[in-house]
Order: C-alpha cells, then sequence, then structure tokens
C-alpha cells in the first residue's frame, strides 16, 4: 500500500534519546477506513510513536506518512483529530468556550463554528451542558469533552490514547459507538488503549510493541490465532504430545492441555486425533482466548 492510499504509513521508523532507544525500525501501516488499535506496557514505545506520527517530535531515523504527507506537515494537522491522555481545559471555561478555542486554533471558518460545536458535543453526550464551566464537570465528562475537541473539522484521522479511561460502562458503550461511525464514514482510528476487552471490540487490526519494538500485528483474528481447546487427558505419551503440538500447545495446568488455534468445527477432528494416537478422552472444553490472554503470552515470550 502506497503511502498516499494509507492513513499512516512508517518505515523504519526510529527514536533514540541520547543513548536510549525510545522506538526501533518501526514499520507499520494503517489503512483508510478502519480502527487501528496500538498495543504495549507502559514505556513501550506507544506515546513515542504519537508524538513522531503528530509531528510533535522528530525522528531519529526512518520515515512516517500522515494522509499521504510526511509526518507532523501543517496542513496535513488539519485533517487530524487527536485526544492525548492527559489533558487539561481551563476551569474557568465553558464547554462551548473551549470548543471555539480549537476552532480557531485548527482555523476552521468561523462562519462553521456553532453547526461544529452543536455537532460535537450532540455526539459525545453533552449537548445539554455545553454553557456548563470545565470546573464543574466530572472526569468522565471532561473526557467526553476531550473527545468533542478530537471530532472537530469532521477528520479523516482520529488518534485517541486511552479514549476510555475515566468514562464509566455507558461513557465506554457510547465511545465505542462513536468509534464505529467515524470508521462506517471512512475515517481511520488509530487507537492506545490498556483495556484490551475495549480493543477486541471495536479494532479491525492491532499491533503490539514492547521495549520499541512491534512484536506482532495483524487483524484480531489473526493474532488470536484461533480458538484454544482446553483437554484432560489420560495415556499422555510421546505419541500424543506429538499430535497435540501439531496444533500448538499454550499450556498446562491443573491436568488440563490447552491446544490453540482450533475453530469450532475441527474440534472432533483434534479429539480423534489425539485418540487415535492412544489418549483417552475426560472432558473437552472449547475457549475463546482474549486480546488481553494473547497479550500476556506475547510479551511473555518477548521478555523470555
Amino acid at each position: 500500500m502506497a503511502a498516499d492510499e494509507a492513513a499512516i504509513r512508517t518505515l523504519d521508523l526510529g527514536k533514540r534519546y541520547g543513548t536510549s532507544t525510545a522506538l526501533a525500525s518501526l514499520t507499520m501501516i494503517v489503512p483508510r477506513g478502519q480502527v487501528f488499535g496500538f498495543l504495549g506496557p507502559n514505556g513501550s514505545g506507544k506515546t513515542t510513536t504519537v508524538k513522531l506520527l503528530l509531528g510533535l517530535a522528530a525522528p531519529t531515523g526512518g520515515e512516517a506518512w500522515v494522509l499521504g504527507m510526511p509526518a507532523g506537515h501543517r496542513q496535513t494537522r488539519r485533517r487530524v483529530g487527536y485526544l492525548p491522555e492527559l489533558f487539561r481545559y481551563q476551569a474557568w471555561l465553558c464547554a462551548r468556550e473551549v470548543l471555539a478555542l480549537h476552532c480557531r486554533l485548527a482555523e476552521l471558518p468561523r462562519p462553521s463554528w456553532p453547526e461544529e460545536i452543536d455537532a460535537a458535543l450532540a455526539t459525545v453526550g453533552l449537548a445539554d451542558r455545553g454553557t456548563d464551566r470545565v470546573a464543574t464537570f466530572s472526569k468522565g465528562m471532561q473526557q467526553r469533552l476531550g473527545l468533542a475537541v478530537a471530532l472537530l473539522g469532521d477528520p479523516e484521522l482520529v488518534v485517541l490514547d486511552e479514549p476510555t479511561s475515566a468514562l464509566d460502562p455507558v461513557g465506554r458503550h457510547d465511545t465505542r459507538t462513536i468509534i464505529r461511525e467515524l470508521r462506517d464514514r471512512g475515517c481511520a482510528v488509530f487507537l492506545n488503549s490498556h483495556l484490551l476487552s475495549e480493543v477486541e471490540q471495536v479494532c479491525d487490526r492491532v499491533a503490539v510493541i514492547s521495549r520499541g519494538r512491534m512484536i506482532a500485528s495483524g487483524t484480531i483474528e489473526e493474532l488470536l490465532g484461533g480458538d484454544t481447546v482446553r483437554l484432560r487427558l489420560g495415556g499422555v505419551d510421546a505419541r500424543v504430545r506429538a499430535a497435540l503440538e501439531r496444533h500448538g500447545i499454550r499450556g498446562e495446568e491443573d491436568g488440563w492441555i490447552s491446544v490453540g488455534g482450533v475453530d469450532r468445527e475441527s474440534v472432533p477432528d483434534l479429539v480423534a486425533e489425539v485418540v487415535s494416537a492412544g489418549a483417552r478422552v475426560y472432558a473437552v472444553e472449547p475457549a475463546h482466548q482474549s486480546l488481553e490472554d494473547r497479550f500476556l503470552a506475547l510479551l511473555q515470550s518477548e521478555n523470555g
């Protein structure tokens, strides 16, 4: 995919601070019209990547393009919405004044401001709080206001850093709905979140980084590699274990053996194979592997 066909494209993108490597040779593509989850533990390089993509920091190696232009290009910034993880708005301003300020900063045409502000407030559920001061807002309401700021100007790319961290279940549900609506109208969403259950529900593709390096990427289905099946077996010898390993043993605990990459339709074939190898089957328990489980397994494998 060419740089101008993707919402984000990086090639060997890197950032060093003195002798410390914050990001090393990151190569990835974020398609337009998709929700892309960017995952990693604290200190893995996620924030550094966002800063490089938005032009808030300069790379020390590699290249990045955003909406077909080099990262940080002034004209491109107007087409990108951004919700940082940590932000504060002036407590003495009301919500409409905060949004008007950001309309000015984005250089949106002044006649369009009232409509932009009304639409943003309605989308995030603050239509009736537009004239209330930020000082009266709960943390969750401030998070909604920050999301409203990111939606101004009908952006082609929205970068969200922990957008649901301060929200209650209703707020998280509303945010998922907004993210899906953005995708449906062709907007790309680049999503950082520690709430992996949220990521699993909305993301089309994900990438996992650790210690500044990408360690996995793909669709949710590709990353999970199919469902996990737990088997309680007797008579497990070398032949049985070899049959299980052909499918991929993911763990053993309390007499159960977990096998990965098995869809529901192939469970009978797996059982028949281990029986043919000489095992006795006492129980079979299909289970969907969560993104959180896979994420932790990737980090464990990467860190030894």
